[in-house]
């Protein structure tokens, strides 16, 4: 797979505000809102990464199969917490099918969900050479 080409730097708009170049897409990101950001958090945009990713790969796998999916959404939340005295990211993510899905179908998604590439990317370990120019 071909690496993605994603530029981002300050915009001088606000204090912390970036624009995110993605091809022709343009996105702004910032702090959160409720620190006066005026984007999407970097939170944000991994959820939505995420949550994009889950759909289009259970919108795949339903085509693949002639399955009677008519809608999937996905809602995502982050929050840090403690786990034997240690500080862990959780994303809880709530995936909802719409359309004629038996149970056994809707537990097979599920799994097709867990094998999302940002899921797995996530939940992997991940390499990340920087350099400073």
């Amino acid at each position: 797979m071909k690496a993605s080409a994603i530029t981002v730097e300050e915009n001088g708009q606000s204090r912390y505000q970036q624009t995110i170049q993605a091809g022709v897409h343009r996105l702004l990101a910032d702090e959160s809102t409720d620190m006066g950001g005026a984007g999407l958090a970097p939170y944000e945009l991994l959820l939505a990464a995420l949550g994009a990713c889950t759909s289009i790969t259970l919108r795949m796998y339903a085509e693949r199969k002639a399955l009677p999916l008519t809608k999937v959404s996905v809602a995502l939340r982050h929050e840090k917490i403690e786990v034997d005295g240690q500080k862990v990211d959780r994303i809880e993510r709530e995936i909802t099918l719409e359309g004629d899905l038996s149970d056994e179908i809707r537990a097979r998604m599920l799994e097709i969900a867990e094998k999302c590439p940002v899921h797995r990317t996530l939940s992997s370990q991940t390499q990340i050479n920087s350099v400073v120019r």
